[in-house]
């Protein structure tokens, strides 16, 4: 049995757009997962603890949806090796990143573990990540929170279509 999960992908240090592509082509590539769809390319100014700060590194994101047969903490050790092998360092929480890969929804999973919480926690609030999931699936809901198209209302102008 495959689950539906969405996944947010952002990086703001190196080559983000090569990135940001050659990881959704790794995603695609995992076993148990088969790839639905990937959006286009936002660009997003970056956020911190404090908030947005315009003197950081521009962020590139982008959402790719797919359909695993993988748990969800599978799923995460297999983004977390992705992340690794872009040279992903976790040195501090809102930390400037090579990539950055979570897991936004997982079916309608409520998942609440030390290192993994479905629905992401603060996706409501991103418009680098609603947008995107908005492009590649109209109808997309937020466990628990309602339809993405609601939740993204009037925050366009907040991310950037670069592709």
């Amino acid at each position: 049995m495959k689950t539906r999960a969405v996944i947010a992908l952002g990086a703001n240090l190196g080559d983000k757009e090569k990135t940001i592509s050659k990881a959704q082509k790794q995603i695609g590539k995992l076993r148990g997962v088969e790839l639905v769809a990937n959006s286009k390319k936002y660009r997003s100014q970056a956020l911190t603890e404090q908030g947005v700060d315009p003197n950081e590194p521009e962020y590139i994101n982008a959402v790719t949806i797919i359909d695993t047969s993988l748990s969800p903490k599978k799923l995460l050790s297999r983004l977390n090796e992705i992340e690794n092998k872009f040279g992903r360092i976790r040195s501090t929480k809102w930390a400037a990143r090579t990539l950055d890969l979570d897991i936004i929804i997982f079916g309608t999973s409520v998942v609440e573990t030390k290192s993994l919480v479905i629905p992401h926690p603060r996706a409501q609030e991103r418009a680098f990540v609603l947008i995107p999931w908005l492009e590649v699936d109209p109808e997309a809901a937020l466990t628990g929170l309602g339809p993405v198209k609601e939740l993204a209302e009037g925050m366009d102008s907040m991310v950037w279509v670069i592709q």
